[in-house]
């Protein structure tokens, strides 16, 4: 699984031009789901990413957590997290999971995310989205982990 994490002020997530989701101060999460994670790897990565103490404390520290401050998660899928250009000129997808892997992955990651406590908006899997956000920081983080570590 991989993970561009950012913090915003607000995002929001649009497909053929209707908002499908929407949040305020909160992060922004591009989600993708690698051959082979199973639930272990999607239970890690929301209780990670729900827990990350990337908000500023008082003393402006990131010492606190989404929960912490009450914000929202805007989830998007995005297999193209995969993409590896190490080879010629088009990106090669090889590490992402099939489609409907994929798709029961994101959302059963979304329904554990939800378990932890955070309100979570979703854009949709497959479709064409114009994702617009306004980064709080800038902060911007890479999740990933090798299978096992």
């Amino acid at each position: 699984m991989r993970i561009v994490l950012q913090r915003v002020t607000r995002a929001e997530v649009r497909v053929a031009g209707h908002s499908v989701g929407a949040i305020g101060p909160g992060l922004v999460l591009l989600v993708a789901v690698g051959m082979g994670d199973a639930e272990e790897e999607l239970a890690f990565w929301a209780h990670k990413t729900s827990h990350l103490r990337v908000f500023r404390d008082d003393a402006g520290k990131m010492n606190r957590s989404i929960l912490d401050v009450g914000g929202a998660i805007l989830c998007v899928p995005q297999f193209t997290l995969y993409g590896s250009c190490h080879k010629g000129l088009r990106p090669s997808f090889n590490g992402a999971a099939p489609p409907e892997e994929a798709c029961t992955s994101f959302a059963r990651f979304v329904a554990l995310l939800r378990e932890q406590g955070v309100p979570v908006h979703t854009g949709q899997f497959g479709a064409m989205m114009e994702v617009d956000l306004v980064n709080d920081g800038p902060v911007t983080l890479i999740l990933e982990r090798q299978t096992g570590q």
